[in-house]
């Protein structure tokens, strides 16, 4: 029985010159008990959907009903649990549920209201925190606090915009699982935004693709057997098809060629590649142990004593190589990155790069950020310029713009060179970043979690750009992230750390795929679920705090 339905439905905003159509033409029937993922690009109108069921937004054209009845305002029979918390600072948990318990149930006892708010917060596995305010809460808890919220208005049809997407990875796969427990308990109508493929198909019975031009795609049945287990899905053949079908689509619809790729690079010398102790050239650079870290530790004072993060951290990593460090939160990566950057102080060991000790910060080690830091009220060219003239001090100014006019198209920026970055999104300014840190012509390229700050589709698509330009450059990189599919996606060889403090490497898996690579030729390569799954396995077994010993020397040589 359906129980949602949009009819021809189109929304748009502004007026005149100014007017953006953001949906165009959407047509959906949801039917009772159903649990259906919305998954799109950012930017393609899922929030304004959202909007739309929940009555917080009405429509152009078209119309959305709800049990056979016009959608014309909020209520209670739909609860929506937003991506921002929106919880009450000054209340406790198990006030912030309370709220939404007083305003369906006014009538209720004390006693009753109290017992129905002690049910949803076990729900959510809060109940030892029932009496903590949300500033004592982690991210992951306080969301958890919003679905209890939501789920305690007793609505008929739960509706979740983006509710993870604000969390660490390891957050996210937990309360994506819990969500799916408390949905398997009722089987509640359930409408969920995202924009990441996994958690659609772990979560949803149908997926329904939002174009970017603001249209639905063909629904896509997600016939996997419930109750579905995260750990052994990556086993299922069905779940690998299914994953290579939707990404493949969304891949085709969402990101299309933007590398205009005809100009040329000049042959002028940067200053580090020739370093002022030796007369080396850029073809002069040692290729065997280009970059190695020596018995690295990292300490920092506390009240209590001396801290060790990081210990024994030992790597070689050949000229032209690309790394991949991965592991939980607080493990360090950020930290070992940081400390071959020259931006944080070796406390024990040494880093060698082309056979010289890294000790200050120095352009030949370009760093790319999660956040771009670029200047507002500069252009994309004059925030590459800044480092481009320092790092090409003998070229002529004719030389230095097709240094930094090649590098923005290659990151497809050619027709956004002059825009100021205030105008940019996200995603552009991380172009910006990237164009900027390959424009320097740096021994070693340095990646801090470049894309964790994007939505997880216009994440693949700078995945794209950078292995495209690196393909072009092959400069040796250490990339730090939190991503699986990412770290064997870019990475000749993927470095898992163990849980801090103390932290130290705690296996190498060496990813022996086909360059250049493409997130659509991997997904159907016969090796490329056993590499993800020894990264999984790792993972798994650290998840809970563990610190199993790791095997001495691990680093390869």
């Amino acid at each position: 029985m359906s129980i949602l339905k949009f009819e021809n439905v189109s929304k748009g905003f502004g007026a005149g010159l100014n007017r953006s159509e953001v949906l165009k033409g959407i047509s959906l029937d949801v039917t009772e008990g159903e649990f259906v993922a919305i998954l799109g690009f950012s930017g393609s109108g899922k929030s304004t959907l959202m909007n739309l069921i929940a009555g917080l937004e009405a429509p152009d054209k078209g119309r959305v009903t709800f049990r056979g009845k016009p959608i014309e305002g909020p209520g209670p029979e739909r609860g929506l649990v937003f991506q921002s918390y929106s919880l009450m600072p000054w209340l406790t948990v198990l006030g912030n549920v309370m709220l939404a318990i007083d305003a369906v149930h006014p009538k209720l006892s004390r006693a009753k209201k109290a017992a129905k708010a002690d049910h949803y917060i076990q729900m959510v596995g809060l109940s030892h925190a029932a009496s903590r305010r949300p500033a004592e809460l982690s991210g992951g808890m306080r969301q958890r606090v919003s679905v209890a919220r939501a789920l305690a208005m007793e609505p008929e049809m739960l509706l979740l915009d983006e509710p993870l997407s604000a969390l660490d990875a390891l957050t996210r796969a937990n309360l994506a699982d819990e969500i799916l427990e408390i949905w398997e308990q009722d089987k509640k109508t359930c409408i969920l935004i995202t924009n990441d493929v996994d958690e659609a198909i772990l979560l949803a019975d149908r997926i329904v693709p939002l174009n970017p031009d603001g249209t639905l795609g063909a629904p896509v049945k997600v016939s996997l057997p419930r109750p579905r287990d995260r750990s052994t899905m990556n086993h299922d053949p069905a779940f690998k098809a299914l994953r290579a079908q939707v990404t493949t689509y969304l891949m085709d619809v969402g990101i299309e060629a933007k590398v205009e790729g005809t100009r040329q690079l000049p042959t002028i010398k940067p200053m580090h590649s020739i370093p002022a102790a030796v007369a080396k050239t850029q073809e002069g650079l040692i290729g065997e142990r280009f970059l190695t870290f020596s018995e690295i530790h990292k300490i920092y004072p506390t009240p209590k004593g001396p801290l060790t993060v990081v210990e024994d951290f030992n790597l070689k990593l050949n000229r032209g190589e690309f790394v991949s460090l991965i592991g939980h939160s607080g493990c360090g990566k950020s930290t070992v990155l940081t400390m071959a950057a020259g931006l944080n102080e070796i406390s024990k060991g040494v880093i060698k790069l082309d056979g010289y000790v890294v000790k200050d910060a120095n352009p030949e080690r370009a760093v790319v950020f999660q956040s771009p830091n670029l200047f507002p009220w500069l252009t994309a060219k004059e925030n590459v310029a800044i480092g481009v003239a320092k790092v090409y001090p003998k070229a002529s100014q004719a030389e230095r713009k097709d240094v930094i006019e090649y590098y923005l198209e290659r990151v497809g920026l050619g027709d956004a060179m002059d825009r100021p970055a205030v105008d940019m999104s996200n995603g552009m300014k991380q172009r910006v970043g990237i164009a900027r840190a390959f424009a320097l012509s740096p021994k070693l390229l340095l990646l801090d979690e470049p894309f964790g700050m994007l939505d997880s589709l216009t994440r693949w698509e700078l995945q794209e750009v950078l292995m495209e330009v690196w393909d072009h450059t092959k400069v040796t990189a250490i990339c730090v992230t939190h991503d699986v599919d990412e770290a064997i996606l870019l990475a000749d060889r993927v470095v898992m750390m163990t849980n801090g403090p103390q932290a130290t490497i705690g296996k190498i898996t060496e990813v022996d795929l086909p360059r250049p690579r493409s997130r659509k030729a991997l997904l159907e390569h016969p090796d490329y679920y056993a590499y993800r799954q020894e990264v999984l396995d790792f993972l798994e077994e650290y998840e809970h705090g563990a610190k199993p010993k790791p095997a001495k020397a691990i680093a390869a040589e």
